[in-house]
């Protein structure tokens, strides 16, 4: 897939202006503050009809309007032509593909691909456990859109109990305990699945470009045993009825699920690492995604990387960018006093920068 043109109106502090996009590479150059951070979550909200930085779709709107909307022209990639349109208004979302409505995301997520590299990424590599929870839950549904209906079933499920052990119904808490293990347990098979496929592929990576000469890679350490099945955890869960009924809450399963990155010769790798390293550690887990998608899908997906190549030394910055992917378009933001000149290619478009302009340059 690639994006020919992209047309913000009322989306942050972007003009509301078409922006040809069909090439390569789309280099976006200039200052903090100026837009080019806010057009890539504008292209990558096309792909996902989401946002990347986990705000708000209110949040979006201009100051002083009451509505934004993003229309593209895309080459899926197969020779055909499609329109898509992500728009809001009144608190309410709509999304569509050649003028008809897209009812559910999934379907976006699995035509749409895209990886996009950001500071925040920084917290998979150091964060709270909920920050690799997230990102490992994102690579499974990039690969699968079974993984997302399952994703959806457990927490629906961890929802309207956590409210019944709350009210206290225990009759309504006896038939959640039972939907929460029967999805709960697929989703752990699943992510274990999810792991031994991935960790190959970002230790790798992840060699190549640190250089470090010891393995780093990834640990699922579930909350349920993986070898146990529903009825087991249904047991477990009844257990420790009374506990959660004190607290209120679902003390075990998937929403507690911890991932590791360990090290040759044992430890754990982010208690040791230097911060080079963590950071390094999580534009790698990008890399890896990107790669992961298309051996699972066979779609390369788009990459869209916000000033990242600022946390790299220039050694490490070269051999990142010779591990990046191969993909059908990537997007890459700079500040002007970067060596963005050594990235650039024949095929790359190149604009500049100012409160929400895009001034094409000619190479």
């Amino acid at each position: 897939m690639r994006l020919l043109s992209i047309e913000p109106y009322s989306f942050r502090n972007l003009e509301n202006s078409p922006v040809e996009t069909d090439a390569d590479r789309v280099f976006l150059i200039g200052e903090n503050g100026q837009g080019k951070t806010n057009f890539l979550d504008a292209a990558y909200t096309i792909c996902f009809g989401s946002s990347f930085r986990g705000a708000s779709d209110g949040e979006a709107v201009r100051k002083g309007q009451a509505a934004w909307s993003l229309a593209a022209r895309i080459d899926d990639g197969y020779g055909n032509p499609r329109e898509l349109r992500v728009s809001w208004q009144d608190g309410a979302k709509g999304i569509s593909e050649n003028g008809k409505r897209v009812s559910d995301r999934k379907e976006l997520v699995s035509r749409n691909p895209a990886v996009v590299f950001c500071h925040e990424d920084f917290s998979f590599a150091a964060g709270e456990p909920e920050r690799r929870r997230f990102f490992f839950d994102q690579t499974a549904s990039l690969a699968s859109a079974d993984y997302v209906d399952r994703l959806r079933s457990y927490r629906r499920a961890l929802k309207m109990r956590n409210a019944t052990l709350k009210e206290g119904i225990l009759d309504v808490v006896d038939v959640l305990d039972e939907q929460l293990a029967e999805y709960g347990t697929a989703l752990v098979r699943a992510r274990t699945s999810l792991v031994d496929r991935f960790d190959p592929v970002f230790a790798e990576r992840f060699e190549a470009v640190s250089r470090l000469g010891r393995r780093v890679g990834l640990e699922y350490r579930p909350s349920w045993p993986v070898e146990l099945g529903p009825g087991e955890i249904v047991t477990r869960l009844r257990a420790k009825r009374r506990e959660e009924l004190a607290m209120a809450t679902t003390l075990s399963g998937p929403h507690r699920d911890r991932f590791r990155f360990s090290c040759q010769g044992g430890g754990d790798f982010s208690t040791e690492a230097s911060t080079g390293q963590l950071r390094l550690l999580a534009l790698t887990l990008r890399v890896a995604q990107a790669v992961f998608t298309r051996a699972e899908t066979g779609r390369a997906p788009i990459l869209f990387l916000d000033d990242v190549l600022l946390e790299l030394d220039p050694a490490k910055r070269k051999r990142f960018m010779d591990a990046l992917p191969e993909t059908p378009q990537a997007f890459f933001t700079f500040l002007p006093g970067e060596p963005w000149e050594a990235y650039r290619s024949d095929s790359t478009l190149l604009y500049w920068t100012d409160d929400g302009r895009f001034t094409r340059k000619e190479s």
